[in-house]
């Protein structure tokens, strides 16, 4: 996520954040990807699955739906909040 601003600076494309990967604990995703939407990144991709300690793979850093949809919520406020900052 450090990268974020450098990368944002180097290049025209857009820069996407996966804290899922990044951090691998389920607890860290969402705190992450609102650090990196702060941060200056124009995306997030993480992993949700309805059960995710069923999931094929990644269960552990895998949000269920409800995370999912709070994290959606809490991002766009954010999204918000960074357009008011800059």
């Amino acid at each position: 996520m450090n990268a974020v601003p450098i990368l944002k600076e180097k290049t025209h494309l857009p820069v996407v954040v996966d804290p899922s990967h990044g951090i691998g604990i389920r607890d860290y995703v969402a705190p992450m990807a609102l650090a990196a939407v702060m941060a200056g990144a124009d995306g997030i991709l993480y992993e949700t699955h309805e059960k995710p300690e069923e999931a094929a793979s990644d269960g552990q850093q895998t949000l269920n739906f409800e995370e999912s949809a709070r994290l959606i919520q809490n991002l766009r406020r954010v999204y918000g909040l960074r357009k008011e900052l800059v």
